[in-house]
């Protein structure tokens, strides 16, 4: 760790959903002023407590350590980045330092010329951070950092369940049909999907995919941004089929995924359905939805086996979040993302259960939440993790993705339809 890299910290900021007028004037790069303080400014997704409060003290904290730095904190919400992010490293003033989960997105976002090569100011310690640094590399070149990895699963009340009669986590579609089936009997909503932002849905394309695919289809596919090998349409089949069982609360299309006790992780927080699939964050952001302590009543499975499909049952959906850093201030950027990284402030991430997954292994010594456990063990020991068809393919190609899967949501397309939606965006 380098002289500007200390010790804890916990920090978040305040949710900033910003016009486009305010964008604009939020979003300016870091300054130089006439005392020789550099201003830098910081795109994060963190607009919910505890990760709010984490960031904003870890940004203190660096700033003590550094009074030649001064760090303007923008927290804005998960789903606005996706347009405010690529407009704004169409303009002259992009944030120095923004929310990246690397990926086909990035290399996108590094056709702007804004995005910063960062490999000769990290190469001493991303080593530390094994092998998730490579997903925010283009072509060799390091754009940017994570600090969690992550995997998707279903997130289920364990009192709902029992309360339906359902005595273990489902392990195949069939098992998985038969515990919706009694949970619409118990008068249960099954499953909770934020529909309105579109990625929730995806994750069930996604999944199905990565269970009827093998390994090699699937890379291949997603490089190519090619999705017309057959695994890709009975993935779409699958999509289709599991909609009409009706497994879903009512409204889905419109509801949203975290703002709110009536999004999807407010539903399942609040006992109003009894599952999600999402990341290994959604357990923080459901406890942020409700009064109810969830430790007691939350467990994980991952997404079943898919019968006669030709993936591994044990690989996985996942990703990761991280950080880029832009032109101006690449190396004050990079010595920041390098005091993200730290054991402590990895820790503090842990601790809070904002991140299951964190890239140092001295954290993860100090996950004490069996569930959480599982969940580490389970990206451990999983053949392989799929990136996130919407980050791993070029911007467009994954927009176009998420719109497709959406309008199956909605009783709209074929089982062809996302991977045609895919190539008319290439």
């Amino acid at each position: 760790m380098n002289t500007r890299s200390i010790r804890k910290y916990v920090a978040v900021s305040a949710v900033a959903v910003l016009s486009m007028g305010a964008l604009a004037a939020c979003s300016g790069d870091g300054s130089d002023s006439a005392d020789g303080t550099t201003t830098l400014t910081f795109w994060h997704n963190g607009t919910a407590e505890p990760i709010l409060s984490i960031w904003q003290d870890a940004v203190d904290e660096y700033e003590k350590a550094n009074p030649d730095i001064t760090i303007d904190v923008v927290p804005i919400q998960n789903e606005d980045l996706e347009t405010k992010i690529p407009l704004a490293l169409s303009s002259d003033s992009p944030p120095d330092i923004y929310f990246s989960r690397g990926g086909g997105q990035l290399a996108t976002q590094v056709q702007s010329g804004q995005v910063a090569d960062i490999s000769e100011f990290t190469s001493d310690w991303l080593g530390d951070l094994g092998t998730a640094t490579e997903n925010w590399a283009v072509d060799g070149v390091q754009y940017g950092v994570p600090y969690t990895s992550q995997v998707v699963g279903f997130w289920y009340r364990t009192d709902l369940f029992e309360q339906a009669g359902i005595t273990g986590a489902p392990a195949t579609m069939t098992e998985l049909h038969d515990a919706v089936d009694k949970l619409k009997a118990a008068g249960i909503a099954p499953i909770a999907v934020g529909g309105k932002d579109r990625w929730p849905d995806a994750f069930y394309y996604n999944t199905f995919a990565v269970r009827e695919c093998d390994e090699d289809t699937l890379k291949q596919g997603l490089a190519e941004a090619d999705l017309s090998d057959d695994c890709f349409t009975k993935a779409g089949q699958d999509v289709i089929d599991f909609i009409a069982t009706e497994p879903f609360q009512e409204g889905f299309n419109g509801t949203p995924a975290q703002q709110g006790a009536g999004s999807s992780a407010g539903l399942v927080a609040n006992g109003q359905a009894a599952m999600e699939l999402q990341g290994t964050w959604d357990k923080s952001v459901m406890q942020g939805l409700t009064d109810t302590d969830l430790d007691p009543l939350l467990g994980w499975f991952p997404f079943p086996a898919v019968e006669g499909g030709d993936g591994d049952p044990s690989a996985t959906l996942g990703g990761g979040d991280g950080f880029a850093c832009t032109q101006e201030h690449a190396e004050e950027c990079a010595d920041f993302l390098e005091f993200l990284s730290n054991d402590d402030i990895q820790t503090t991430l842990v601790e809070s259960e904002v991140v299951a997954i964190p890239v140092k292994e001295a954290a993860a010594a100090t996950i004490s939440d069996p569930v959480m456990k599982s969940v580490y063990d389970f990206n451990t020991d999983a053949a392989y993790v799929t990136t996130y068809f919407d980050v791993a393919l070029p911007t467009g190609a994954g927009s176009a993705l998420n719109d497709a899967v959406a309008n199956l949501f909605a009783g709209q397309g074929t089982a062809d339809s996302v991977a045609e939606a895919v190539k008319a965006a290439k």
